[in-house]
């Protein structure tokens, strides 16, 4: 898979890219029990529910489709960050991802979803296969961490590793959350363009890449 599957699609959606769009927004919305095939192909357009078992065996085949098709690109893009890591160390690979990430993020915003509710499974096997394909994610953030350099301990990498996933994974899966706390529409543009603005100075301070403002104690403000 090329880096060209970062990009908005032009050509015409297939039979299947429509079956695996119904059920990522299904899956994401339900979680894996709470979805029916039948429910799948009605919202893929099919005419009967065996049109979708000509492309995938079963649900769980088709849960593990919607899964790597999201998570994929995502991998590939953080093992370019490696890359780039392992060849500048000490330089800042996110500033080179950070908005390819964001903007796939923004076009696929059912993916934080889906993650965070397969998270949420107490099937052990569905957690299985979370975790098998989010290994690798997890594994290149790591080598891209300790490639950044930064004032981090080796010890702390896995906790930051967690801060900017959910930092990064964390505002699009809790949009309507945060529609209710905030008052405001956090999936219009002018709220994806303030988080990319505060994600970027965020990122930059938690690797250590751009200065921490002080805090001025309230007692030092008075004197």
């Amino acid at each position: 898979m090329g880096t060209r599957a970062l990009a908005a699609r032009t050509e015409p959606t297939s039979t299947r890219d429509g079956i695996l769009d119904a059920a990522e927004r299904r899956f994401a919305a339900l979680g894996f029990s709470g979805v029916s095939m039948r429910e799948i192909a009605t919202d893929a357009g099919l005419r009967n529910q065996a049109s979708l078992y000509h492309h995938f065996r079963d649900k769980r085949a088709l849960y593990e489709a919607v899964l790597w098709r999201g998570l994929g690109p995502v991998v590939e893009l953080v093992t370019e960050a490696s890359v780039q890591a392992m060849a500048a160390p000490g330089g800042s690979p996110a500033d080179a991802v950070l908005d390819r990430l964001f903007d796939y993020l923004a076009e696929h915003p059912h993916l934080p979803r889906l993650i965070q509710r397969a998270g949420l499974d107490d099937t052990r096997s569905l957690r299985a296969t979370l975790a098998r394909f989010l290994r690798p994610l997890y594994d290149k953030g790591l080598e891209v961490l300790a490639g950044a350099g930064g004032h981090w301990e080796p010890a702390d990498l896995p906790h930051v590793a967690a801060g900017l996933y959910l930092l990064i994974f964390g505002y699009f899966a809790n949009t309507a959350l945060l529609a209710v706390v905030a008052d405001q529409d956090a999936e219009s543009p002018a709220s994806v363009a303030r988080q990319r603005r505060f994600l970027k100075t965020a990122v930059s301070q938690l690797l250590g890449t751009a200065p921490i403002p002080r805090l001025v104690s309230s007692r030092r403000r008075r004197t």
